[in-house]
């Protein structure tokens, strides 16, 4: 092999006053995980949102307490350069303190945990807040869902987009402007879905009302046909679906099922997602690492196969790279035009429903299994006690 004619040769420039952060990317970035963060800058850019294809982000860890829903999601949505979310609610809950104008410090992951309980104060690692911020927030939750516009079953998308309206609305009121994730996103037209409902600070304060008669139910099994039809949507017009992963978890499994719920379940022929992008510190040797590495994804049909040398995972810290990434992107790509992929939720949603009927899984004569064939009755044996045993021949 000639290393020369194969690899660039491993030479940095040195570092000099006032480099930027594309300097120190292009020029510092050559090995380890400084490379894969690299090679992350450089798909995101050249390829992810260098066209005009959809980008879906996921969300976990406690990205939106610590500041990044202003510093750099919000920027990503607004440069059109991140069209469709999967987040925990927890950051959604979290990311709502901004928007409503709360205040939040940073402080020191070393403090005396029994005093501050005392004091009233809440440690999110070194992300400090009064309690008062939590029990706020509540009651402004709890007053928006008792509307009338929520008393009915909904998706999250839909959810979390009547939620960014009054979120937005209080920014207006404050005089603040876009400090909120769920505010942007109603008005850029971003929907963002929630994998768990319930798991958070907004799910507990929508169950609590349903004790109090609320009809606000979440539509599970919409979120899941709808971030599909986002996926079809894309793929099916020529153009690249591409996965930018913060963490793991939930979120990151929800956005790449969108493949084989295309695939598997519906029976509508496609071949995975075309770029995916992770910033994650997880292994997959523990399981830790949701939904694994792009590789295995491959052969669950998540990813598409030609597409594997397009996949990055930097095992990096997500409150380093995320900053970065989105600091190159914005320097070295233009804005895009906005999506507005809310907008067209309905339509997507119909398009990928007359595909399922058409050419997917219920049009298709052939059954993997024969559930619907008249199933024999099974064999019943005798136990030990003389009763009749169905199924087995083994004591009851």
């Amino acid at each position: 092999m000639s290393l020369n004619k194969k690899f660039p040769r491993l030479l940095p420039t040195s570092i000099g006053k006032g480099w930027t952060v594309t300097d120190l990317v292009d020029d510092s970035f050559k090995a380890y995980n400084g490379g894969r963060l690299a090679e992350a800058c450089r798909l995101f850019t050249q390829k992810m949102v260098a066209g005009n294809g959809t980008v879906g982000m996921s969300l976990t860890g406690a990205l939106t307490p610590a500041g990044l829903g202003k510093a750099a999601i919000i920027p990503l949505m607004k440069a059109g350069f991140v069209d469709w979310i999967i987040s925990t609610g927890a950051n959604l809950y979290h990311d709502m303190h901004y928007g409503l104008g709360m205040e939040m410090y940073a402080g020191s992951p070393f403090l005396d945990d029994v005093t501050l309980r005392k004091e009233g104060i809440i440690r999110i690692y070194d992300v400090l807040f009064d309690y008062d911020v939590l029990l706020d927030t509540d009651a402004f939750v709890r007053e928006v869902i008792q509307g009338a516009e929520f008393q009915r079953t909904i998706a999250t998308d839909e959810f979390h987009w009547l939620l960014g309206k009054y979120v937005s609305a209080r920014e207006k009121k404050l005089g603040i402007k876009e400090t909120s994730v769920l505010s942007a996103a109603y008005h850029y037209g971003v929907p963002i879905f929630t994998s768990s409902p319930g798991d958070s600070s907004i799910g507990m304060n929508v169950a609590a009302m349903a004790l109090r008669d609320s009809k606000l139910l979440m539509d599970v099994n919409r979120d899941v046909n709808q971030t599909a039809a986002i996926v079809y949507a894309a793929k099916s017009s020529g153009e690249k679906s591409s996965v930018f992963i913060l963490g793991g978890g939930s979120p990151k499994n929800f956005i790449l099922q969108t493949e084989p719920q295309i695939q598997e379940v519906m029976g509508i022929e496609e071949r995975g997602h075309d770029y995916f992008l992770q910033c994650t510190d997880a292994r997959p040797d523990t399981g830790g690492l949701s939904g694994a590495t792009p590789a295995e994804a491959v052969s669950w049909g998540k990813i598409d196969p030609d597409n594997l040398p397009d996949c990055v995972v930097c095992y990096a810290d997500s409150t380093i790279t995320l900053p970065i990434i989105t600091a190159y992107a914005l320097t070295k790509v233009k804005p895009r035009k906005l999506k507005r992929l809310y907008d067209r939720r309905d339509a997507m949603l119909e398009k990928v429903r007359e595909m399922y009927f058409k050419h997917g899984r219920v049009a298709k004569i052939e059954h993997r299994t024969d559930l619907d064939k008249k199933k024999k009755p099974k064999k019943a044996v005798k136990g030990r006690s003389g009763r009749s045993v169905t199924g087995t021949k083994r004591d009851a």
